[in-house]
């Protein structure tokens, strides 16, 4: 199967997360489809954002509210009774969750708890999609990549939280949500990049404030190899399984990988001097590697299941990420429609899924 279009007009979907970075993608992506989307999420916590350079407010109504209150997720969930729900309200990195790790789990954990708990007394809900992470495995930095049903972990609280979300999404799997006739599957995605991130403790968003501010920009781990893909690859994937979860219900409510090809298997040095090649001004950098906290060194995805059974695959090249990054960015400071510049890329993106 692939996914399709015509499945999203007027279906109700539920997107927690909706203010982050890959939330406004996604929650931009499902209204160019026609669906009918509410949110749930803290404010934009960025500035700027793509939450605010997009104008996503205007076409995205939703619940301003933390995902760890028990009670306004319930009642968002009984108001809006939504037939899909995209879970992706998180605590989403490695450095915050050293300074906060009793918030990373509580908002990662028990705000996942949370909402499972709404949804199974809703009535409405036939699909629910988690997102967490590829950080979710137990990282023994060997050379192949990680396949659906290697063994969780994870060193830093950020990571050991997702594994946690993933070993509970497989409990109330089989616990309550079968029972009830609600497909539950797990994404696990690499790093992604694109237009809209100004995250703080993540690079793209660091390289771009360093160089455009004319600074150096300080690297901790350049020997680091990731996963590397645009923003609209895992989102991609998400759809389709989602789809796959209302379509065929227990038979692909699992865990699934969204990973990139292996030329989006770089390290961070390697993705650095590429985006230095691209950038307009001076570009530079130096490296800070001690006194700083653990880090996977090398981390890499098997999405063969995806593939063969989702027909999901990468469209763009590594190279072509960067592209669209940066040219989103440039776009963004010359002042263009940032919502309008934001859906031709999605266009561009969805045109040669279909080719």
């Amino acid at each position: 199967m692939a996914m399709n279009a015509a499945f999203w007009a007027g279906r109700r979907v539920l997107l927690t997360g909706h203010t982050g970075f890959k939330g406004g993608w996604l929650a931009l992506w499902l209204k160019e489809l026609g669906a009918e989307v509410y949110g749930y999420a803290l404010p934009a916590l960025a500035e700027p954002s793509l939450w605010q350079a997009a104008r996503l407010a205007e076409r995205v109504p939703g619940t301003l509210a933390d995902i760890r209150d028990a009670q306004r997720i319930a009642e968002a969930v009984a108001t809006f009774r939504p037939e899909v729900v995209l879970h992706l309200a998180a605590q989403p990195l490695v450095r915050e969750s050293y300074r906060a790790p009793a918030e990373t789990y509580a908002t990662n954990v028990m705000g996942t708890v949370n909402l499972l708990e709404a949804l199974r007394h809703c009535g409405s809900v036939r699909a629910v999609l988690v997102v967490t992470s590829d950080k979710c495995y137990e990282n023994r930095e060997w050379l192949w990549p990680y396949r659906e049903g290697d063994g969780l972990g994870g060193h830093d609280p950020y990571s050991s939280s997702k594994a946690c979300v993933e070993l509970l999404c497989a409990s109330w799997r089989e616990s309550f949500l079968r029972e009830s006739g609600i497909a539950l599957a797990t994404a696990r995605a690499g790093n992604v990049i694109g237009g809209g991130d100004w995250s703080v403790d993540r690079l793209l968003p660091d390289i771009l404030r360093a160089w455009q501010a004319g600074q150096s920009l300080t690297l901790r781990y350049p020997q680091a190899v990731r996963p590397w893909q645009h923003v609209l690859e895992p989102l991609h994937g998400y759809l389709c399984l989602a789809q796959a979860l209302v379509e065929q219900g227990e038979a692909v409510a699992s865990a699934w990988n969204f990973g990139p090809d292996n030329e989006g298997l770089v390290s961070v040095g390697e993705l650095v001097e590429r985006l230095a090649q691209r950038w307009p001004g001076e570009a530079r950098w130096t490296v800070e590697a001690s006194g700083q906290p653990h880090e996977a060194g090398l981390l890499a995805l098997d999405s063969s299941q995806a593939r063969v059974r989702l027909n999901w695959r990468p469209r763009w090249t590594l190279q072509q990420a960067i592209e669209r990054t940066l040219d989103w960015h440039q776009a963004w400071q010359a002042g263009e429609d940032m919502q309008t510049f934001s859906r031709a890329q999605i266009a561009a993106y969805q045109g040669e899924i279909h080719e």
